[in-house]
């Protein structure tokens, strides 16, 4: 077997929240990796995740298959995890998630390279309802069409220091009074920490892990929309109502809220937008499979114990405190 430090692989996204672990994760494993990413200059901060020299940001852009190529060109490996929540300019679902993702996997077959990892989502459907949904299931598809041994990942919503989710709601929380809950705060998820996520590609890469396989990732534990944002308020020391409100109010919300953004140039706080495609998504719960449980394509069948929310998340909400860090909310 080629020693890991004589091995190079390319991280498209590696600029990303959930690239910056993944390209630690296989740093320590004593890979060469080249990120691949749009702006080289704002990446520089990825190279400590290595040793001198072993991790190399480099400028490709999806949309230009040339720029693709070459970011794969002379690597073992490639590790695909661009993706997009929601549209803006010429960053479309489909030239993303889709496009995007077949430009990669083309590139990557054409190359010889025959080790791929592509992200997706835990929703992932070609007949879903929603755009996200319906292109996370094309890059799929694009990449088992070119490289039939490329290893799917589909994650629940991924935290850590950097997520979407959790900061974004406590950011809310310092704002609002009120936040409103789409569909009364019903729909499910199992939060995976992006660590456990990283460690799975990093074993992808490494051959340990089924090849052409799909793996769903979830944590330890299943909650409601609502459990998690009160967990959120509860980790804050921070009071707020939580409103439901039905997905069909959402639906018109959210559209109202896309075209005021579009007035604004794309200038309003991201942390109040939600577009009728979320709302769509937020519609059907987000967890693991029986399926993927009983074939052991998940976390637990791969004898990785998931961090849990509650030893995760309270060690970087803590700055949305009032007081601080060591505030206990007693004296707010």
């Amino acid at each position: 077997m080629v020693p890991a430090s004589d091995r190079l692989v390319t991280v498209f996204g590696g600029s990303g929240f959930i690239g910056r672990h993944v390209i630690r994760a296989l740093a320590k494993r004593g890979y060469r990796v080249r990120a691949a990413v749009r702006r080289p200059d704002l990446a520089l901060f990825l190279q400590p995740l290595g040793t001198v020299g072993q991790v190399h940001p480099i400028q490709a852009n999806l949309r230009y298959p040339d720029s693709v190529a070459r970011a794969v060109d002379g690597a073992d490996a490639v590790i695909n995890l661009v993706g997009i929540l929601a549209e803006g300019g010429k960053q479309s679902f489909d030239a993303v998630q889709a496009e995007g993702a077949r430009a990669v996997a083309e590139a990557t077959a054409r190359a010889g390279i025959r080790t791929l990892i592509q992200m997706s989502a835990i929703g992932a459907d070609a007949e879903s309802e929603s755009a996200y949904a319906r292109t996370k299931a094309a890059g799929e598809i694009a990449a088992r069409t070119a490289v039939p041994d490329a290893v799917i990942i589909r994650p629940s919503i991924v935290f850590g220091p950097e997520d979407g989710f959790f900061n974004r709601f406590a950011s809310l929380a310092t704002k609002l009074p009120v936040i409103p809950l789409v569909g009364g705060g019903k729909t499910r998820f199992q939060p995976v920490f992006v660590g456990d996520v990283a460690e799975v590609i990093a074993r992808a890469v490494d051959g340990s892990i089924k090849a052409g396989t799909t793996y769903e990732l979830g944590g330890p534990e299943v909650k409601s929309f609502e459990e998690l944002v009160r967990f959120v308020l509860e980790t804050t020391n921070r009071k707020a109502i939580l409103a439901p409100l039905p997905f069909a109010a959402a639906r018109i919300q959210a559209g109202v809220m896309e075209i005021a953004n579009r007035a604004a140039f794309g200038l309003l706080p991201e942390d109040f937008l939600i577009t009728r495609d979320q709302v769509k998504l937020l519609e059907h719960d987000n967890v693991v499979s029986e399926a993927a449980i009983r074939e052991g394509r998940t976390l637990e069948g791969l004898g990785i114990k998931g961090e849990t929310v509650e030893a995760v998340v309270p060690t970087y909400l803590y700055r949305f405190r009032k007081g601080g860090q060591f505030s206990t909310g007693k004296y707010a």
